[in-house]
């Protein structure tokens, strides 16, 4: 179980002030914002209201109380939401950020004033307090999230969803930066597409775990038959999918043996993410495929790429992390006749379960069974991917560039038929010629991480703003910038 996806989300709260406008709306914002983030399930910190005057950040005295209170908080805060009932302390809340120095995302919040409400004594001005906090977030060099209306209620529909969205920006912002992966086996030597730098990992806070393909195989067949978490193993393969009267249980076993190992390996290690040497050592000195051990691991939030795709594993992490479900890797494998939006993704079956949207079949690989018998290829997954939203993304390492680089969209699987064996993902995407010129001419590999539903805007604001990986966004409008124009 990844504990990064699967563990709250916990959010430090301030409530900014400034002294001399009212602070009749300081109590109210901290019980709605509040109210809201546990509705949500989500953790929130916050001095108790009698630590400061109405109980909000308004002096130095009191950024430097709540730093120290959010520093020392246990596990960690995964990230800030700042709220504005009237126009805030620019100096107060700037001294609180800088001095807690948690480098997290933070959301900024500011109140709606309203257009009754405007005397002396019951105006807010948040929509004015809200820009000189940014302002002085740029001169800090303070990344921040913007809501999605310049100024909203705390305790309305837009802004729940803001808190919703930030929440799994944070979860994903956290899980990335340290993210442990596990190379399982040694890349393909068939693959050289499949190459990657542990090093620019490494300088964001991702780290790689190496072990021999040998020493696993060694693992799992020192496993004994009467061993009780083999026996478990076995009903869950049984139970996931369904598995053709001629697999023996000897291949069962076998299949069971390796995903048992797998997974002790990847939990002593702590390992978040991991891609295996899916062929062909393992078919011939060990007796099967790998393809059901990694959609397992995916249906629990362990995402699992073959080919020792370390890129392609990260990529499947960032998708779980934002959108907490099942993502698969795949392949950008066929055109679909003569449409120019639509191709088949594919791969050879270890999409999760809950990702083909149906129960799969688990048999034997189709096209190495035919080379090197099928006896020896028992563990794929097997299923044509039901209709519905996709989100796509792609990570990759530069090592002339010396960064990390991505793409990212959003599409479609569609229900189009495709006779074709093996995980089968039939896939539109708005100007699909531009993305593939953009992937040959920028050299990105073959395969792409997916997951359903729509996330890319939580991966495009995590990977941007919070980890400054270069990122091309399909289809996106680019936010706006400044454009210095040539006097002569």
């Amino acid at each position: 179980m990844s504990n990064a996806i699967r563990r709250k989300v916990t959010l430090g709260v301030v409530i900014g002030s400034r002294a001399f406008f009212s602070p009749a709306p300081c109590l109210d914002a901290r019980t709605e914002v509040l109210a809201q983030l546990a509705d949500l399930g989500i953790d929130a910190v916050i001095l108790p209201y009698e630590a400061t005057a109405n109980g909000a950040v308004q002096s130095i005295a009191d950024a430097e109380l709540y730093a120290r209170a959010f520093k020392a908080h246990p596990g960690g805060i995964d990230g800030l939401v700042i709220c504005l009932p009237n126009f805030g302390d620019e100096i107060a809340i700037i001294e609180l950020v800088n001095r807690a120095k948690l480098n997290v995302p933070i959301l900024l919040q500011a109140s709606n004033d309203e257009v009754t409400k405007v005397s002396v004594s019951e105006r807010r001005d948040a929509f004015c307090g809200k820009i000189s906090v940014t302002n002085n977030f740029w001169q800090y060099g303070v990344p921040f999230t913007e809501t999605t209306l310049h100024t909203c209620d705390i305790s309305g529909p837009a802004f729940r969803g803001d808190l919703d969205r930030f929440a799994r920006l944070c979860r994903t912002v956290r899980g990335l930066r340290g993210a442990r992966l596990g190379a399982i086996g040694a890349r393909t030597g068939a693959f050289q597409t499949m190459r990657y730098s542990e090093k620019l990992l490494q300088a964001s806070g991702i780290t790689v775990v190496t072990v021999d393909l040998s020493e696993m195989m060694g693992a799992a067949g020192a496993i004994p038959d009467g061993d009780a978490d083999l026996r478990a193993k076995m009903d869950r393969i049984r139970a996931y999918g369904t598995i053709p009267t001629h697999i023996t249980e000897k291949q069962i076993a076998t299949q069971a043996k390796w995903t048992l190992a797998v997974n002790r390996w990847i939990a002593e290690n702590e390992c978040d993410a991991s891609a295996i040497q899916c062929w062909r050592s393992l078919q011939d000195n060990f007796g099967c495929a790998t393809c059901v051990t990694m959609s397992m691991m995916g249906e629990e939030l362990m995402p699992s790429a073959c080919e020792v795709d370390i890129m392609g594993a990260l990529s499947m992490y960032a998708l779980a992390l934002a959108s907490g479900a099942p993502p698969a890797i795949l392949d950008w494998n066929n055109n679909y006749g003569a449409e120019p939006d639509m191709c088949v993704c594919t791969h050879c079956g270890n999409f999760p379960k809950s990702f083909i949207g149906d129960t799969p079949e688990i048999s034997e690989l189709d096209v190495l069974g035919s080379v090197i018998g099928k006896s020896k290829c028992f563990g794929a997954v097997k299923g044509k991917v039901k209709a519905g939203p996709m989100t796509y993304f792609r990570l990759s390492s530069d090592d002339r560039a010396g960064t990390l680089k991505c793409y990212l969209g959003e599409g479609e699987f569609t229900d189009h038929p495709f006779p074709m064996d093996g995980g089968i993902a039939v896939t539109k995407v708005p100007d699909l010629r531009r993305l593939m010129r953009f992937v040959t001419q920028n050299g990105f590999e073959h395969h792409v991480a997916m997951v359903r539903g729509h996330h890319a805007d939580v991966v495009a604001e995590a990977v941007t703003r919070y980890l400054g990986w270069p990122i091309y966004h399909h289809g996106a409008e680019p936010e706006p910038q400044l454009f210095t124009t040539n006097r002569f």
